[in-house]
């Protein structure tokens, strides 16, 4: 499989998850939330595959290469654009005494959220081992095309500060910082305003 984007199916749940467990190792929300490096890989793999299955696959657009995924949620299904109260329940078992963190974590994102109609880009990561191979640009690529062809602005929110540059790079600017109590990581919330063909 090259770079090129195709749609992702729950069939493809654990190629998925193996994938965002490697990417995200060392963000430092996911690494919040899994604190012990020992057991974060298996941690990683079992959360990704429940959003994934329970949350993104059937409610979101998602794709996927051989070494990258991305989770998106069009302007029709706003509602899912967090992890709803099944999800959560199924998540409290998994994240043990994180649960409630994560809970408020993700009360804190949606918050935020805008009102405006927009994609919101939930999840990107790309192995770290093919990085640099063009994986996740072109699931942004990809991604970021439906919105401007609808003309609509794209959302995200980012724990890990070195990603800013990247999303910058793609047009996207900080809007603000949400600071997650609990110790939790600083939350960046970016927006990017459609391209609109001349």
């Amino acid at each position: 499989m090259t770079n090129t984007p195709r749609a992702a199916t729950l069939d493809d749940a654990e190629p998925i998850a193996r994938v965002l467990a490697r990417a995200f190792h060392d963000d430092p929300m996911m690494a919040w939330f899994f604190p012990d490096k020992a057991t974060r890989q298996t941690g990683l793999g079992s959360y990704f595959t429940t959003l994934f299955t329970r949350q993104y696959g059937p409610h979101g657009v998602c794709e996927r290469t051989e070494d990258a995924a991305a989770f998106w949620v069009p302007p029709q299904a706003q509602d899912k654009a967090v992890p709803d109260e099944d999800t959560l329940r199924e998540l409290a078992d998994l994240l043990g005494d994180r649960a409630e963190p994560f809970r408020r974590s993700v009360e804190a994102a949606a918050a935020s959220s805008p009102q405006e109609p927009h994609w919101y880009l939930a999840v990107l990561g790309a192995d770290p081992a093919a990085q640099s191979r063009g994986h996740g640009a072109a699931l942004l690529r990809s991604g970021l095309a439906r919105a401007d062809e609808a003309g609509l602005p794209v959302y995200l929110e980012s724990s890990k500060e070195a990603n800013l540059a990247v999303y910058g790079h793609f047009g996207f600017e900080v809007l603000q910082q949400v600071h997650l109590s609990d110790g939790g990581p600083t939350l960046w919330v970016m927006r990017r305003e459609p391209l609109r063909p001349l």
